[in-house]
C-alpha cells in the first residue's frame, strides 16, 4: 500500500528519528498526479509555545502515478518538534497528518514528532553493547562478615524467609526486617556475575538509611553499616573493574528519610535536624507549615521532601565537594536517578554538569516511566533527552510492550510501540536505554507470564500464593522469549537479580525476596548465559547496530540488529507460540539479506525450524535498500 508519508521509512523522512541541531532532515511526500494543487505543498513544524514554519515543497520527481514533493529543515533549536504537510486543492485546503503510528493521512489523525537534541549530546561508551544487573543488595548475598555500628532497632531474618509485609496499628508497613546482603557478599559474587556477561551493576540505594528498601535517605555520605562501609565499595568498584565491570549507584534526591541527620524527626542523631529547629543548616532544605507540618513524598510521613533547588541543598548534591562527586571519586561509574520527573529542570542541569565535569564516561540514568521524550510533569514539558540532562531512562515502554506481546497482544501494535521509542529518543540515548522485564517497583515477570494478574490480590494473597508447577512452567516458558527481546533489542538488557534462576515474586515486597543460592533453576540459568553469549561475541552490531522489523506474524516475529556501514546483521527470530513453526530464508522479507551462519536455533537447509516457545540467531550481510 502506497501513503502520503511514512516517519519510519527513509524515503519519506531522512534520517529516521532524532535530529541533531543544525543537522539536516530531508522530508518527501506523495500526492497523485491527478490532484489539482493551487499553491506548492507546505511543511509546517513548529516547538509548544512558538509559532509555526512554513518550509514550500518542491517537486522531486514523477513515480508511478505520483509526484513526490520534498523540503530539508535544518532545526536552530533543541527540542520537541512537531510537524505536518498541506496543500491547497481547487480552494480547499487538506492535511497530512499521523493517522496511526507513522503514516501520514489525509485530513486526519495528529502531529508528527521531531526530537530535535543538543549537537553536543553524546552518551557514555561503557554501557553500550554490555548487560546490566539490578541488585537490591539486603536481599542478594550475605557474606557473613561482621558490621559494626548497625542500629539495635533492626530485626535480621534467616536468609529466603518471607519479607515482612502487614502494618502496625496506625496502618504503616516500617521495612524495618534485614537479611543481611552486603556489598561484601556482591563482592564474592563477582566471579558469577561475570559468567553471566554482565558488565555493569546497578545497585538499589546503598546509603545509611532505616528501612529495608533504603530510599530513605539518613546520611548520603555513608554507606548503610549493615551493607558494610564506604571502603567496601570502594573495593567493590575496584574489584569489579579488574573484570570489565562498572557500578551505577542509585540516587535518590527528591526527598529524604524524617529518621536523618538532615531531618532528626525522631533524635537518632546527634546534629540539629530541620525537624528540630529552624536553626538548623538543613531547614531550608524543607518546607513547614503549621504545628510541624511539612511536605512529604506523596503524603507518605517518614519521606519528608526536599527544594533540590535550594542553593544549599543544591551544593550538598552538586557542590565542588558534593555527594555525587565524593562517590564518583570512590569508583561509581554513573547514578540511577529515582522518580527523574520529581526533579525540576534546573537540578537535573545542575546534576549533569557536575557528573559530566568530573568524567564525561559516567552516566545520568533517570526512571521515568513513560516516553521520555514528551513527557509531561506538573505541568511542564521535560527534556530530558536534549544533551543537558539524562543519557538514559529506564524503559518502562520496552517493558510493556515485550510483556504485552509475549501474553498475546498483535505483532503489529508490538512493533509500532518499538519503533515509536525509536523513533523519539536519539540514538545516543537507544544505545544506552535500561531494558529491564522485571525491577523492585514491579511484580517478577515470570509470575505476570505464567499467574492470574495480582492487580487487585491483597498482599496476604500475595504472601500465600506461589506459581503452581504448570504456571512456573509456563511463566518461565514466556520468560524466556521476553529475555530474547530484552537482550537483542535496541538498548541495554538489564537482568533484575533472580530472574536468571526463575526466582518469584509477585509486587512489593514479594519481588524482592532474597536470591536462592543453592536452589536456582539451571536450565533458565544456562538459557541467560546463552543469550549473553550471543550478545559478547556479536557486540559491535548489539552496541549501536540499527533495527528493521522482517516478520510480523500472528505467532513469530523476526527482525535484524546490522551495523548501517558494512552491512553485518543478526536476524532473530521467535516463536511465542505452544507450537512448532517454520520461517523460509528465501522469503521476500529476507531479499536484501545474504546468510551466512546459524547461530543458534535449528536449520534444515533454506528453513529455520522454532520449537515451541524458542528462538534462532542467525549471523547475515545486509544489503541497502534504495527508492520507493
Amino acid at each position: 500500500m502506497l501513503y502520503f508519508y511514512n516517519s519510519w521509512d527513509e524515503n519519506y523522512k531522512y534520517p529516521f528519528g532524532a535530529l541533531r541541531r543544525s543537522h539536516s532532515c530531508q522530508f518527501t511526500i506523495r500526492l497523485p498526479e491527478e490532484t489539482s494543487l493551487d499553491y506548492t505543498p507546505v511543511m509546517v513544524v513548529f516547538r509548544t509555545g512558538f509559532k509555526e514554519r512554513f518550509l514550500p515543497m518542491n517537486v522531486k520527481e514523477h513515480e508511478n502515478g505520483y509526484v513526490l514533493y520534498t523540503t530539508t529543515f535544518f532545526p536552530k533549536y533543541d527540542g520537541v518538534h512537531y510537524y505536518y504537510f498541506s496543500y491547497t486543492s481547487n480552494g480547499v485546503r487538506h492535511y497530512i497528518k499521523r493517522g496511526d503510528a507513522c503514516h501520514g493521512m489525509l485530513d486526519q489523525g495528529e502531529m508528527f514528532q521531531l526530537t530535535v537534541f543538543n549537537e553536543e549530546y553524546h552518551t557514555p561508551d561503557f554501557l553500550k553493547g554490555g548487560i546490566m544487573y539490578q541488585i537490591f543488595p539486603d536481599r542478594f548475598c550475605c557474606s557473613g562478615k561482621p558490621h559494626e555500628n548497625v542500629p539495635s532497632d533492626r530485626v535480621m531474618r534467616q536468609w529466603g524467609e518471607l519479607p515482612y509485609y502487614k502494618p502496625d496499628q496506625n496502618g504503616h508497613v516500617w521495612n524495618n526486617d534485614y537479611f543481611g546482603g552486603d556489598l561484601e557478599g556482591i563482592r564474592s559474587k563477582l566471579d558469577y556475575l561475570e559468567s553471566l556477561g554482565v558488565t555493569c551493576i546497578y545497585l538499589n540505594p546503598i546509603f545509611e538509611s532505616h528501612e529495608n528498601h533504603r530510599y530513605n535517605t539518613a546520611n548520603y555520605r555513608n554507606v548503610d553499616p549493615l551493607l558494610g562501609t564506604n571502603e567496601d565499595f570502594r573495593l567493590l568498584c575496584e574489584d569489579a573493574a579488574k573484570r570489565g565491570i562498572s557500578v551505577i549507584l542509585d540516587g535518590v534526591f527528591s526527598h529524604t528519610g524524617a529518621d536523618s541527620i538532615y531531618f532528626n524527626k525522631f533524635g537518632r542523631y546527634d546534629t540539629l535536624g530541620a525537624y528540630q529547629s529552624e536553626q538548623s543548616p538543613y531547614y531550608s532544605w524543607y518546607h513547614f507549615w503549621g504545628n510541624k507540618q511539612y511536605e512529604s513524598w506523596w503524603g507518605i510521613d517518614t519521606l519528608p521532601n526536599v527544594d533540590e533547588n535550594n542553593p544549599s541543598y543544591t551544593k550538598y548534591i552538586c557542590g565542588e565537594d558534593g555527594v555525587l562527586t565524593y562517590w564518583l571519586s570512590l569508583g561509581a561509574a554513573g547514578f540511577r536517578l529515582d522518580v527523574a520527573d520529581e526533579l525540576p529542570d534546573e537540578f537535573l542541569d545542575n546534576l549533569r554538569k557536575c557528573i559530566k565535569k568530573f568524567d564525561s564516561e559516567k552516566i545520568v540514568i533517570g526512571e521515568v516511566w513513560e516516553d521520555a521524550s514528551n513527557k509531561e510533569a506538573y505541568g511542564v514539558k521535560r527534556r530530558y533527552l536534549l544533551g543537558d540532562q539524562l543519557d538514559s531512562v529506564m524503559n518502562y515502554p520496552f517493558r510493556e510492550a515485550i510483556i504485552a506481546y509475549m501474553k498475546g497482544e498483535a505483532a503489529t501494535i508490538f512493533r509500532d510501540r518499538i519503533m515509536s521509542i525509536l523513533e523519539n529518543y536519539p540514538k545516543c540515548t537507544v544505545d544506552v536505554l535500561m531494558n529491564f522485564v522485571s525491577t523492585h517497583d514491579i511484580e517478577r515477570a515470570i509470575n505476570r507470564f505464567g499467574g492470574p494478574s495480582c492487580n487487585d490480590k491483597s498482599k496476604d494473597w500475595m504472601a500465600q500464593n506461589t506459581l503452581s508447577p504448570d504456571e512456573y512452567e509456563r511463566g518461565k516458558a514466556l520468560l524466556k522469549g521476553a529475555m530474547v527481546l530484552q537482550f537483542f533489542l535496541p538498548g541495554v538488557p538489564s537482568i533484575y537479580y533472580g530472574d536468571e534462576v526463575g526466582l518469584q515474586g509477585w509486587k512489593d515486597p514479594f519481588n524482592r525476596r532474597c536470591f536462592p543460592w543453592g536452589k536456582e533453576d539451571q536450565d533458565m540459568l544456562e538459557y541467560t548465559k546463552q543469550l549473553s553469549r550471543i550478545r559478547r561475541e556479536y557486540s559491535a552490531i548489539f552496541a549501536e547496530g540499527e533495527m528493521e522489523f522482517l516478520i510480523l506474524e500472528e505467532h513469530v516475529i523476526g527482525f535484524s540488529r546490522y551495523e548501517k556501514d558494512s552491512g553485518s546483521s543478526m536476524v532473530i527470530l521467535l516463536n511465542r507460540h505452544s507450537e512448532t513453526s517454520m520461517v523460509s530464508l528465501r522469503d521476500k522479507c529476507f531479499s536484501h539479506y545474504a546468510f551466512s551462519t546459524v547461530v543458534s536455533g535449528i536449520c534444515d537447509g533454506d528453513a529455520i525450524i522454532l520449537p515451541p516457545n524458542s528462538c534462532a540467531v542467525i549471523g547475515a550481510v545486509r544489503e541497502r535498500n534504495n527508492g520507493f
